[in-house]
């Protein structure tokens, strides 16, 4: 699905439309520490890790460089099996989530996988590392009647004529239409939507670029924030704004970030019935298990979502045969 090139001469894109005492010397890195600088650099360089990413990494594997100073280690050939295991282990003294200890056990192994590779070990002691695996919770569906209400609300706030309100019934359109990721919505730029074609480019997980479409009732919403809220924001922005090329822009000109995005779809979501995230991972999961149900072939909704794996999107499998299944109890006189 990925398509890649510039835009058309004459056709219609969004950028169409939107025209004293001294200081203390720094303390020198340890050998742990500088082996951690040097691997976020290849994770960030060589994989093309996207800074969230490197920065969880980092978070992780500093914690076990704490974890091994702790316990005496300073070197890189201390970080043996044992020491792994007792790290995992004291995260579940302190009664870590089984996700986060499986996380910690992944971020290790790699980390240790990378040493053994640059010869700064001879073996690397987390191949057999083990963790449990995390419980994985179906994620939440808002259902259509749900999603109907919840965007007629949005399309009311925005008649009265604020730009943000207009913006954020865009966000809410194309977030549900496409299925993107908020990291992915909050990086695009006005010239990464083509109103013509009606998709969407997108740069996701990796640095990987892919194009999605997106329906009429996102692109009328887009169209609308583009030429009646987009100009208000961006004339709010003091002085020379290196966002001027965002799409989506907050409220003092500059894009708008994934915290602003998060507590809208919060905010939609806070009176709705049923449990699980809130957030606008939300509606990503409700728009890939609405393709499902209508009918879509679950490779096509893979590459939508951007799943390097199928099985991730397999997930999406196991919430449609649920509601099946909770259809069937609550209708079947046989049930």
């Amino acid at each position: 699905m990925a398509e890649v090139g510039g835009a058309k001469p004459g056709k219609a894109t969004a950028g169409n439309i939107a025209s004293g005492t001294a200081a203390a010397g720094p303390a020198t890195p340890s050998e742990l520490d500088s082996a951690l600088d040097d691997y976020a650099r290849q994770l960030r360089i060589e994989r093309g890790f996207s800074p969230h990413t490197v920065r969880a990494y980092r978070t992780d594997i500093a914690e076990l460089i704490d974890f091994a100073e702790v316990n005496g280690v300073t070197t890189l050939d201390g970080i043996t099996l044992p020491l792994l295991r007792d790290w995992l282990w004291a995260g579940t003294e302190r009664d870590l989530a089984r996700s986060t200890i499986a996380r910690h056990a992944a971020s290790a192994r790699g980390f240790t996988a990378w040493l053994a590779r640059t010869g700064e070990i001879p073996d690397d002691p987390g191949v057999r590392l083990r963790s449990p695996k995390p419980l994985r919770s179906l994620p939440r569906v808002i259902n259509r009647g749900q999603m109907d209400a919840l965007i007629g609300a949005l399309v009311d706030a925005s008649a009265g004529g604020d730009p943000v309100a207009r913006r954020d019934l865009a966000i809410v359109e194309l977030l549900y239409a496409s299925a993107l990721r908020v990291s992915e919505v909050v990086g695009l730029d006005v010239d990464d939507v083509d109103l013509d074609r009606l998709t969407v480019r997108v740069m996701g997980k990796g640095g990987k670029q892919r194009v999605v479409p997106f329906g009429l009732p996102a692109q009328n919403a887009i169209v609308d924030y583009i030429r009646l809220g987009r100009s208000t924001l961006l004339a709010r922005a003091s002085g020379s704004s290196s966002d001027a090329a965002a799409l989506f822009l907050g409220a003092r000109g500059a894009r708008v970030g994934t915290r602003s995005v998060y507590r809208l779809v919060a905010g939609l979501l806070v009176d709705l019935p049923g449990g699980g995230p809130s957030g606008p991972h939300a509606l990503r999961h409700t728009a890939a298990t609405h393709l499902l149900d209508g009918g879509a072939d679950l490779r096509a909704v893979q590459e939508m979502l951007g799943h390097a794996s199928l099985g991730t999107t397999q997930i999406y499998t196991h919430v449609s045969t649920e509601r099946l299944r909770e259809s069937y109890r609550t209708a079947h006189p046989r049930a």
